[in-house]
């Protein structure tokens, strides 16, 4: 099933997109894939901090594109409303050609174009060449994990449980889905997703360095992993 989204370079098509996002590491299945640089290509700057998960994800993208790269294939996306931004990029290259072919019938002038568009072509062809074969080297140093973090008790306000838990960031590092989980006795465990590039990211020191030490510890007693899965 495609995924659509429209207008992104307007408040509600960025808020639709953050509300998607919320419950989602990438825009389609469990890895970064050429959906996620579709939508990332529509956004024509970094999305503001208002977007809490778009601002998640787009960061987490660009620190791939950086680190190792995307190579998933994806389940398919579309992004409307940026016909504009094409609109302003087509128009020089046909008046180009009309002026080329009524103010001068030298065939040169036109070979010479034609060449440029295939450098061109063929330079963005070894970019995305260059950027899957990073991607394969770097796509088994990526893990998919499954935390149970535990409250102290059932008065302890699991929503802020959660906003602490998310204020952790760090390249490599992106959280994904969640829920709470009853344990008995009144007391909910939360269940969350994070994907993390294994080189960057100790899931050992993360634990013990952040999620259960202060001032997270004021809500978290114990955090276990439920699941640990390679990319």
């Amino acid at each position: 099933m495609t995924v659509s989204f429209s207008d992104l370079s307007s408040a509600a098509g960025l808020k639709k997109l953050d509300d998607y996002l919320l419950s989602r590491s990438y825009i389609t299945g469990y890895q970064a894939s050429k959906d996620d640089l579709v939508v990332h290509a529509a956004l024509s700057k970094p999305p503001s901090s208002d977007y809490v998960n778009v601002s998640r994800w787009y960061n987490h993208i660009e620190a791939l594109l950086r680190i190792s790269g995307v190579s998933g294939e994806g389940s398919g996306v579309t992004v409307t409303g940026s016909s504009p931004v094409e609109a302003i990029a087509t128009p020089p290259v046909t008046d180009t050609k009309a002026s080329v072919a009524e103010d001068d019938d030298d065939d040169d002038d036109v070979d010479l174009f034609g060449e440029e568009t295939e450098e061109e072509k063929k330079a963005a062809e070894e970019r995305a060449a260059a950027v899957k074969a990073s991607g394969k080297k770097k796509e088994s140093g990526k893990s998919s994990v499954l935390l149970d973090v535990k409250p102290w008790d059932d008065e302890t306000d699991m929503k802020k449980l959660e906003e602490a838990v998310r204020s952790v960031q760090s390249e490599g590092l992106l959280w994904g889905a969640s829920k709470l989980v009853p344990v008995g006795y009144g007391i909910k465990k939360l269940q969350i997703m994070m994907t993390i590039v294994d080189d960057l990211v100790s899931v050992d020191d993360l634990i013990e360095d952040h999620l259960t030490a202060e001032p997270i510890n004021e809500y978290v007693q114990s955090v276990d992993i439920a699941a640990f899965n390679k990319i």
